[in-house]
């Protein structure tokens, strides 16, 4: 599958020198304030840049200067490897140099084909250099390149590799379950328009929408959907979409129990939220790259395993990160499907993940939750 296969960061907030060999599944574990958090950010930065958005992704940060590693650093690299199997390795560097207080420039910026080392892009500072395929001499941007930008977020369609490189990187989704607003007027509790919408939306403002769209496009899909949440909830008898008005379409929820349906308004916040998450994973449309934070939020410790089955599943169409606090999903994870997020002496961030600890004997007698709870593992502190 296309993807990542490693990830070096250097001099991001507390990853100071972070390597991690990444997997179709990860789901970090850690105490706050560790870096699991900031290691999603860099793959949404890393994403921004690949779609031209590096300046304003940096602004919303508050300025290069705030996402260094303090008193370590003056720049910062990412080194990610990717595999496309049409094409084959590749490695990417990029490296920002901080100039002034929160101006930055890009020093550096390589994209290379592994084992051939052939070169497709060799940037420094000013002097930008693009080759084309299967020729080594560098064509230089007859163009108005930003220079705040990646070369590589502007480098032309035709050489086809490179831009598929760049559509991998940029394909990527950041969901912070925590930002699911479940108010009572909020979008995802209201009817929303009849459009064919492939995801439920951060917020869950396309939840109907996409709800509905995978029942008339992919009923299939949509049945795995149903089952999910009869696993879930065992009262749970069906999903339906009755119009409000020209175009608009309310969610109701119907109950094996209860002769009257529920509406969006009327569900708790916890089945809500686990109807978004599984619409999302459940997605055909998933971006190459899925990070999600704190999925747990709200969520019935029960529902985690069904959580677990349905990220597992989801894994095989995206790469998956997850970032996590709960020890009752941890519970129902493989170690090599953990990464475990720690401080050294120093504060700065390890990832180690969890199948590489000497477990076997432990796990004959503790599920992995409680070796996190015994800070065998790690991740405590």
């Amino acid at each position: 599958m296309n993807g990542f296969e490693k990830i070096e960061i250097y001099g991001f907030r507390r990853l100071r020198s972070v390597q991690v060999e990444m997997r179709p599944l990860t789901v970090i574990i850690g105490a706050n304030g560790v870096g699991k958090t900031s290691f999603l950010e860099m793959f949404s930065l890393l994403s921004e840049s690949a779609k031209g958005q590096l300046q304003s992704k940096i602004s919303e940060f508050g300025g290069l200067g705030d996402i260094l590693t303090r008193d370590q650093a003056d720049s910062f690299r990412v080194v990610p490897s990717v595999f496309l199997e049409k094409y084959g390795q590749f490695n990417y560097f990029l490296k920002l140099d901080i100039k002034g207080q929160q101006f930055y420039e890009i020093e550096q910026e390589s994209l290379t084909r592994s084992p051939l080392l052939f070169t497709y892009i060799n940037s420094s500072g000013l002097n930008v250099q693009y080759f084309a395929n299967n020729n080594q001499v560098p064509v230089r941007p007859n163009w108005e390149h930003n220079p705040l930008e990646t070369s590589l977020s502007q480098v032309p369609k035709m050489y086809q590799e490179a831009e598929a490189v760049r559509k991998q990187l940029a394909s990527c989704s950041f969901y912070r379950a925590w930002e699911l607003n479940l108010s009572p007027t909020s979008p995802v509790r209201l009817p929303q328009a009849m459009r064919p919408a492939t995801l439920p939306g951060n917020r869950g403002e396309d939840l109907v929408s996409c709800l509905y769209n995978l029942r008339e496009t992919d009923p299939d899909r949509f049945e795995l959907i149903s089952d999910t949440l009869s696993a879930a909830f065992p009262s749970f008898e069906r999903l339906s979409f009755p119009p409000v008005a020209a175009g608009t379409l309310a969610l109701t929820w119907k109950e094996k129990n209860f002769s009257h349906p529920l509406y969006m308004h009327q569900l708790s916040e916890g089945t809500v939220r686990f109807l978004w998450l599984v619409t999302l994973l459940q997605s055909p449309n998933l971006t190459a790259v899925t990070l999600i934070d704190e999925p747990e939020v709200s969520l019935h410790p029960e529902l985690l395993r069904l959580l677990v089955d349905v990220m597992r599943e989801a894994s095989k169409r995206t790469q998956l990160i997850v970032a996590t606090h709960s020890d009752r999903l941890i519970r129902f994870l493989q170690p090599d499907e953990v990464l475990v997020c720690d401080a050294d002496e120093e504060g700065f961030t390890t990832m180690t993940w969890a199948d590489s600890l000497d477990l076997e004997k432990w796990l004959e007698e503790y599920s992995l939750d409680e070796l996190w709870a015994m800070n065998i593992i790690g991740g405590r502190s």
